[in-house]
């Protein structure tokens, strides 16, 4: 810059005074025009002059611009300061992540939650703070973020199980939604949970409470048909003492009691599988067979006309046949209900594929839908909502368990129900139930009772006398060397003693629960310490423990539910001893 320029130029505006950025241009102008000027030559002749009025303007609109600026920012500052403190003060927790799903802010319900106070998980990444696990599962639910980053839009989640820093565990519920600048650009994205653990143990034991108060109700039922069936039974047996009958009346009598015997099962089942949970204890059968058998029994005799249709290449299920009997009876129980002056019942099955996300609450697979429709009276709009509810019921003889139950089953076997119905028009339940994924062959029909002859060595223990007599007398007619044991030490004490003299086992049936003393599953676990090689059976009449419906995980090689068909018992024999 030219010296003389710059000496005159302070002399105008102050020694003090800075020359502002947008003076720049101009002066570099002025520069270049003295560019090849004598420096010494006096500047009598002026080319150009300075206006300070015009300076005096450019500096009060710059002041102008400075000072709002200032106000902008302050009302930012404060704007973000009244929101900071509201969401610090709301009973929700809020998490906000950027755009790489670090954490930005978390508030003070949050940081109690996850565990994590704000300067510890500011700039965390957002699943090392908030870990989340399906409740039923147990499995970790990682990248809630990512489609909220990269589509926007808003994801909800009825309920999860967060585990806190220190290992607490809650029950949430959230949603996730994206956040966006002026420009609509998502910018990062904000997650808003809610504890309701409370009020969960609340509803748990609200519905314990109801349990309790229709469990004389239940009771009575069940006990009413359950004497109805040993009576049944006795009357038979009475008759077999009598001994005035052919041998073909024998054999007809026989397979009365054993009818009567299953209907009790089937009793003790509904009765352990509301009450108790009643863990699906699950084998590959035919769903067409199934649905005809069990919907046809409860419509014996009565004046419902049924029509089936089921496809010859309807997959098979994984099923609990028991549970499943119950399902599908429980619903035609209800269409026949609906129906007392007669009416239609078409139950329809078919294969379906879910490949993604739907309407439907099912994971992707292969699934056997079933859709029972009726012609009765139909449900009221304000009830279908309640009727899978426990002790709903707008039945004057009903106890509100048989929807309640059937609903229990389904979600225990991944499956899902829903209704459809109008008053005046009829009911469809829909039923989805996960497939196995092929057609099996139909088990033929038992002619009779067959008798097998087989070889091998049997422990069996239990801790009820009457059935170890029975038992042992039937593996004995059939072939089978048989010890009994009426507890887990007198069992390991045979085992051993059989080992020490080179005359092993071939199968060890353990009965699960045994009356003050060691019971099957730690008896396996002090036999497997013993043979590692050990077949054993558990053997029980409690379906809901997890040994029965996860044998292998337990080292069990086999499992039989009390009460059990005499060819079962045969078949898991026989199976065992050849592997």
């Amino acid at each position: 810059m030219n010296k003389l320029l710059m000496r005159q130029l302070r002399k105008y505006l102050g020694p003090g005074y800075k020359i502002p950025l947008e003076w720049e241009g101009f002066l570099k102008a002025v520069d270049d025009a003295y560019e090849g000027f004598d420096a010494d030559r006096k500047l009598t002749e002026r080319a150009f002059e300075i206006s300070s009025h015009e300076i005096s303007d450019i500096n009060n609109r710059l002041r102008a611009e400075i000072e709002e600026r200032k106000r902008v920012e302050k009302s930012i500052a404060s704007e973000k300061e009244r929101l900071s403190v509201t969401l610090r003060s709301i009973g929700d927790g809020v998490i906000t992540i950027d755009r790489q799903q670090r954490v930005t802010f978390i508030n003070n319900v949050a940081e109690t939650l996850t565990g994590w106070p704000q300067q510890d998980a500011v700039g965390k990444a957002f699943d090392e703070i908030f870990v989340l696990v399906d409740p039923k599962t147990k499995q970790r639910k990682t990248g809630l973020m990512n489609s909220v980053l990269s589509h926007g839009g808003l994801i909800e989640i009825s309920l999860g199980l967060l585990t806190s820093r220190d290992g607490k565990e809650y029950f949430i519920t959230d949603s996730i939604a994206a956040i966006r600048d002026f420009d609509s650009n998502i910018i990062g994205a904000v997650l808003v949970f809610r504890d309701i653990t409370e009020k969960r143990k609340m509803e748990d034991e609200i519905f314990k409470k109801r349990k309790l108060e229709s469990l004389g109700t239940l009771a009575g039922g069940i006990a009413h048909d359950f004497n109805n069936v040993l009576t049944a039974v006795l009357g038979n047996l009475t008759l077999l003492k009598m001994a005035m009958v052919s041998p073909n009346e024998v054999q007809v009598l026989l397979g009365e009691i054993e009818t009567q015997a299953l209907r009790a099962q089937g009793l003790t089942q509904q009765l352990l599988t509301f009450s108790k949970g009643g863990t699906p204890v699950k084998k590959i059968a035919s769903a067409g067979e199934l649905i005809r058998e069990s919907a046809s029994f409860v419509l014996h005799g009565s004046n419902v006309l049924a029509t089936f249709i089921l496809p010859d290449d309807l997959w098979s299920v994984e099923v609990d046949k028991g549970q499943f009997n119950q399902v599908i009876q429980n619903i035609v129980l209800n269409a026949k209900q609906a129906m007392l002056q007669g009416g239609r019942l078409t139950v329809e099955a078919k294969n379906l594929i879910i490949d993604r996300k739907g309407a439907l609450p099912l994971e992707k697979g292969q699934y056997i839908r079933i859709s029972f429709t009726d012609t009765g009276e139909g449900i009221p709009e304000e009830f279908l909502s309640k009727i899978f509810d426990p002790y709903f019921t707008t039945k004057k003889s009903g106890n509100g368990l048989g929807l309640a139950t059937v609903f229990s089953i389904i979600e225990r076997h991944d499956g899902y129900i829903t209704v459809d119905s109008a008053v005046g028009k009829g009911t469809t339940f829909y039923l989805y139930i996960p497939a196995a994924g092929f057609s099996p062959d139909a088990e033929p029909l038992p002619v009779g009772v067959p008798i097998y002859t087989h070889s091998g060595k049997i422990l069996l223990m239990d801790d009820e006398e009457s059935l170890r007599a029975v038992l042992g007398r039937i593996l004995r007619n059939i072939g089978y060397e048989v010890e009994v044991a009426n507890n887990g030490e007198e069992a390991l004490r045979r085992y051993k003693e059989a080992m020490d003299q080179k005359a092993d086992f071939d199968v060890v049936i353990l009965d699960l629960t045994i009356r003050g003393g060691m019971g099957g599953r730690d008896t396996l676990g002090n036999l497997l310490k013993l043979d590692p090689g050990v077949k054993a059976v558990a053997f029980s009449g409690y379906s809901n423990d997890p040994v029965m419906a996860c044998y292998q995980e337990y080292g069990f090689k086999g499992v039989l539910v009390k009460p059990f068909k005499y060819d079962e018992l045969c078949s898991l024999l026989k199976d065992l001893i050849k592997r």
